[in-house]
């Protein structure tokens, strides 16, 4: 079966908002040449293109499952776009992205999600604690939940953590064995009793063509100055690493005896 890779849009950024400080990586909320609103991240801050690597795949993968993510799209920031910015931080980091960003449709009116406040069900949660799993997502805590109630729905946000194992290449296929220990931290890990019974849903949709259409969407641009022999190299130890964490059931197994250890 031939599955086509999602169709990603691409936007020129129009217009600089303001910043969002939070955190290391100053994404900001930013005004495309379509006329919506989006949460701009930069490849020149912190963690460069890989977090913005993280952030697609775990996004398109998260979607996939059927969870809800913003749209992402790319985002084009041109040359002369931060001769105007007064804060130098932000210039440089400005001048620093030019080229392809990414950015996710900003969903105003939104409201951190409190899971004293509004706990969520168990599939539900099930398939978010999964998905944080399979991805390695170390950023969905209590401290820091990622999530975000619009309209009455949950909505996940930030992956740009996610996919660590990238920042040190030494040895994918190992990375990919070994045990997520962080997911003890996850903030939803006591409401996800059904982490088995979702287990073979999650893996049904995430077939080996589905992977490679999605990790196939990173731009060329992203992986260039990487050192791999070339570009399909490159994407080929993120198809390789996600294949090998979903044909082993460590990761599952791991989430299960965190949560017992927990309640």
């Amino acid at each position: 079966m031939t599955v086509n890779s999602p169709d990603i849009r691409t936007i020129h950024v129009e217009r600089y908002v303001t910043p969002l400080r939070e955190g290391g990586s100053l994404p900001a909320i930013a005004e495309g040449d379509d006329g919506f609103l989006y949460v701009l991240k930069f490849r020149g801050a912190g963690q460069g293109a890989k977090a913005l690597i993280a952030e697609l795949v775990a996004g398109e993968i998260a979607r996939v499952l059927g969870l809800l993510v913003p749209e992402i799209v790319f985002a084009r920031l041109d040359e002369a776009f931060g001769r105007t910015e007064p804060d130098e931080e932000i210039q440089d980091l400005l001048k620093a992205s030019t080229g392809l960003n990414l950015a996710l449709h900003y969903l105003s009116g939104s409201i951190t999600y409190d899971p004293v406040v509004t706990p969520v069900d168990a599939k539900l949660a099930s398939q978010i604690v999964w998905f944080d799993s399979l991805v390695t997502n170390v950023d969905r805590t209590a401290r820091n939940t990622n999530m975000l109630t619009w309209h009455h729905e949950l909505w996940l946000i930030d992956h740009g953590a996610a996919l660590f194992f990238h920042h040190a290449l030494s040895n994918p296929h190992e990375q990919a064995l070994k045990p997520f220990v962080q997911i003890r931290d996850h903030v939803l890990l006591p409401f996800a009793s059904q982490l088995e019974e979702v287990d073979a849903s999650c893996r049904a949709l995430l077939t080996p063509e589905r992977i490679r259409s999605i990790v196939a969407l990173i731009p060329d641009e992203w992986l260039s100055d990487e050192t791999a022999a070339d570009l399909h190299g490159r994407r080929e130890i993120y198809t390789r690493f996600l294949e090998t964490r979903l044909l082993q059931s460590s990761f599952v197994k791991q989430a299960v005896h965190a949560r017992e250890a927990l309640i």
